[in-house]
């Protein structure tokens, strides 16, 4: 028995080492535009831990139980075994994958998970964009992290909200996808004095300035309130920074 269970430590350090090697060596992925998407991914990585370690766990159990009963698996089911946790790690470590959100499902929910699956949905479409948009979408996940914060703090039927809303889940994807529906070799032919890599270059740009623009504006209310309150807390208690008077 201590052999099989130096053979079931064996089993696990060769299924880490897999799996290891099975993250280093998959297709590089870019990294999250924003910290909705990130935590996304994350909640995807978690749940495909918990498959692979649930997988190892049965399979060992299942062959300690079987040992036990038929007085041993020798090498033969120690190899079946081992082949096995390489196969559920190698099957968990790329499944189930992050399920990219469908354009029509990005403007529902709460201001969350609006901006998670927004972001989550920007980073799919980033290799069908030019260089310079992508860059521009790479800004806009992290504007879009701020954005979030501001709008739970704010009524959500207030113009403000709505339209912030439609600007961020129905009109930037609505214009990523107009330009991804143009065939590739059309994409850097003049048309109405601009190329389309042209124009999704402007208008990303245009919903970038008009984001922080909203952000800004959603945080003045917050910015008049802290200074309302440092000038009440000079007025009462001084200013801390003064230096006290010497002695005589």
């Amino acid at each position: 028995m201590v052999g099989e269970a130096q053979q079931s430590d064996k089993i696990m350090a060769e299924a880490a080492r897999s799996l290891e090697f099975q993250r280093a060596g998959g297709r590089r992925r870019q990294p999250p535009i924003g910290r909705g998407s990130a935590e996304l991914r994350q909640q995807n990585l978690m749940q495909r831990i918990k498959l692979i370690v649930g997988s190892m766990a049965a399979i060992i159990i299942g062959a300690s139980v079987l040992g036990i009963v038929l007085g041993g698996i020798g090498f033969t089911g120690i190899m079946v075994g081992f082949l096995a946790i390489v196969a559920c790690t190698f099957l968990f470590s790329s499944f189930p994958r992050v399920r990219v959100p469908r354009r029509a499902d990005l403007n529902t929910g709460d201001v969350r998970h609006m901006v998670a699956r927004t972001e989550l949905w920007l980073e799919s479409q980033r290799p069908a964009l030019p260089p310079p948009a992508v860059t521009l979408v790479d800004k806009i996940g992290t504007q879009l992290d701020a954005l979030g914060l501001q709008l739970e703090t704010v009524d959500p039927t207030l113009p403000v909200a709505q339209e912030t809303r439609k600007l961020v889940g129905e009109t930037l994807p609505g214009m990523v996808d107009a330009y991804r529906r143009i065939p590739p070799h059309l994409r850097r032919e003049k048309n109405a004095g601009a190329s389309p890599d042209e124009q999704i270059v402007q208008s990303l740009g245009k919903i970038s300035d008009e984001i922080d623009h909203v952000t800004r504006q959603l945080a003045a209310g917050a910015l008049d309130d802290l200074a309302v309150r440092t000038r009440y807390l000079d007025y009462k208690y001084g200013d801390a920074e003064e230096p006290a008077p010497e002695n005589s």
